[in-house]
């Protein structure tokens, strides 16, 4: 069994046990996002640097002691997390920064962090013997629940925004899912897909709606810790949408702080594209989250309706974190940077972290002293048509050595 303690409501503070709830807090509907409460103590017992130093399983389940799962056999067979940290010599030495770590979350078997949060959905889909999953998603959720499903069998119903990357539903359809372009923006879609699971009951992998998604996407700040020696950088970038992600990594710092694993907690900055600004917006002032048409090239990130943003904002508030928004200009030079200097091809999401790094730096918010940490969350081959807008044209070219002379002068 797991060593949760109990799930709390971020809006009343009602407490509950797994077994009582699945999702949201009765008392205050869907905006009651649920909070997972471990037993620290128990776990103290068991998880400590031994315990990681002998264990050979290299993957996101590596931290089950703090981890959700009550039903280990049940975890499925793709191989989830452990992604590279790269030491990004080639960025240190372009940009004149001795300390900065780049996590590449894009190398998850369908290509984004969202693997990690989808894991832990099919294990609790089959411990409550469930036989239909859903979710809605702007793509890379979608995807990663769709593969996920399909590696253990379970039938998948996916709602997206029929503006969704083709590339995203692409894969969709190719790991078998059901479906359902929505004529519509992402935040319709999430809303519909709520609907239909009340109305079909099927079990729903939502963000912020199923209380363990923050859970699988701690994994990765865990891993970082890990993978950094257990010292904590001074900062860490993660572009943010729903809100869940930067929750996550806030929760691994603030857990091996608490379990004594590191000595400190780093600064966590939100970053968002100027056309969608809402948590950005809501940290760097009074802290209430005002809801926007989206307008952004970063469809992983285009969240008019943060549906973490009490827990998101709350966090970066508590690391004295700030946040910063980036220009769809300075996403897509981001993706072309990356991929020319140091070799990592991120999708618009996955950029906009490393771009607002570098506003930070031109800001002067950041100095190029600080230890630093870039989250890029998903791969360029996610979004193929904006990995073309990065990356230029090819040169055409008649098949003799003399056109690739003149091509050359």
């Amino acid at each position: 069994m797991s060593n949760i303690k109990k799930l709390k409501c971020l809006i009343c503070g009602a407490e509950y046990q797994p077994e009582d709830i699945r999702y949201t807090c009765p008392k205050c509907g869907d905006e009651g996002v649920l909070e997972i409460i471990y037993d620290y103590v128990e776990i103290k017992k068991v998880f400590n640097k031994n315990f990681l130093e002998s264990n050979t399983d290299h993957s996101m389940w590596r931290y089950l002691p703090i981890l959700p799962i009550d039903e280990p056999d049940l975890i499925g067979p793709l191989q989830v997390g452990w992604t590279p940290l790269y030491e990004a010599k080639r960025i240190r030495e372009d940009l004149d920064i001795s300390n900065l770590w780049i996590k590449d979350d894009g190398r998850n078997p369908t290509a984004s962090l969202k693997d990690r949060p989808s894991a832990v959905a099919i294990v609790k889909a089959l411990e409550l013997k469930e036989k239909i999953i859903t979710c809605a998603s702007t793509g890379n959720a979608a995807s990663s629940l769709s593969g996920a499903a399909a590696s253990v069998g379970l039938k998948s119903y996916i709602f997206v925004p029929q503006t969704a990357p083709v590339a995203k539903i692409a894969q969709l359809l190719v790991f078998g899912s059901t479906v359902f372009a929505v004529k519509g923006s992402y935040d319709e879609a999430f809303d519909l897909s709520i609907e239909a699971t009340k109305k079909f009951g099927w079990y729903n992998r939502n963000t912020a709606f199923n209380p363990y998604m923050v859970e699988g996407k701690k994994t990765v700040g865990l891993e970082i810790i890990e993978q950094m020696n257990f010292e904590a950088p001074d900062y860490i970038f993660v572009s943010v949408g729903d809100g869940c992600i930067i929750s996550g990594v806030v929760k691994a710092y603030k857990e091996m702080h608490i379990l004594g694993l590191i000595d400190y907690l780093p600064k966590v900055i939100a970053v968002q594209a100027e056309g969608c600004r809402p948590i950005v917006d809501a940290i760097n002032g009074d802290g209430e989250v005002k809801f926007v048409e989206p307008d952004t090239i970063a469809d992983s990130i285009s969240v008019g309706i943060p549906r973490n943003r009490l827990m998101a904002v709350r966090d970066v508030k508590e690391l004295n974190g700030f946040g910063i928004a980036v220009s769809d200009e300075e996403i897509i030079k981001a993706i072309k940077y990356l991929g020319t200097v140091q070799g990592i091809f991120a999708e618009p999401a996955g950029s906009t972290a490393f771009a607002g790094m570098l506003q930070c730096l031109k800001e002067g918010k950041i100095s190029k002293k600080d230890k630093m940490v870039i989250l890029v969350t998903g791969n360029g081959l996610k979004d193929v048509e904006s990995a073309k807008k990065a990356g230029g044209e090819a040169l055409i070219i008649k098949p003799n050595l003399e056109a690739v002379k003149e091509k050359l002068n």
